[in-house]
């Protein structure tokens, strides 16, 4: 048990040393125009439950990128050209995984049943087990265990303040990590690569993230 404890460690260390790549599908809709650039912009404000500072944190996000396309927020009691909304959700899937195993490859447990040398306790598996469909009545170890895949969507407007649509873009993602906080970087980065781009053509981005730089920027791997 020692050896495979250290064995598994020893994986993690080499799995926490590597790149890990956030895949998103994103679509995107504009009427955007070289006139929109220079532009003040305010974002719109969240209303109910959605008014969080987890919102307001990704609010900071979305204003770093909308800096690089030349545009700046309004500051207190100064009038925006544009308003810029967002939205986003998580939806948890979870999976239920049942996997069974040879029992004369793995142990040990004391338990009846037929072993290599007859009925009685033997070092065969681990419960719950039912037995093989050829009569032999040897114990089969079933284990069980949830997989968690998280469905987001975020969505991005900025519209004119009299009205005119100008950028309206949704990114998908589904991933296996659990923290919203950890992915949105990537969503939002997502969000602008390629910007305005082709209206209504999906593309595909993808995303290097680097372990435990948070504060870091993703760096792009490819858009397609």
């Amino acid at each position: 048990m020692k050896k495979i404890a250290l064995i598994a460690t020893a994986a993690l260390v080499l799995l926490s040393g590597c790149a890990t790549t956030l895949r998103s599908d994103v679509t995107s809709f504009n009427a955007w125009s070289a006139d929109a650039r220079d532009q003040s912009y305010a974002f719109e404000a969240p209303q109910g439950a959605d008014d969080t500072l987890e919102y307001r944190s990704y609010q900071v996000l979305v204003a770093r990128e909308l800096d690089k396309l030349g545009l700046h927020q309004a500051g207190a009691n100064q009038p925006a050209k544009l308003l810029v909304g967002m939205k986003f959700s998580t939806i948890d899937h979870p999976v239920r995984i049942l996997e069974a195993q040879d029992p004369f490859m793995t142990g040990p447990y004391w338990g009846p049943g037929w072993g290599r040398y007859g009925w009685g306790y033997s070092r065969l598996g681990y419960r719950p087990y039912f037995y093989d469909p050829f009569g032999y009545g040897a114990p089969i170890m079933v284990t069980e265990r949830i997989k968690h895949e998280y469905q987001r969507q975020l969505r991005i407007t900025i519209n004119g303040t009299d009205g005119r649509k100008l950028y309206d873009v949704t990114v998908n993602n589904t991933s296996r990590v659990a923290a919203t906080p950890q992915v949105m970087p990537a969503l939002v980065q997502s969000a602008f690569t390629g910007f305005p781009g082709e209206n209504g053509v999906p593309r595909r981005v993808d995303l290097e993230l680097k372990p435990q730089s948070d504060s870091a920027p993703a760096t792009p791997a490819k858009a397609g």
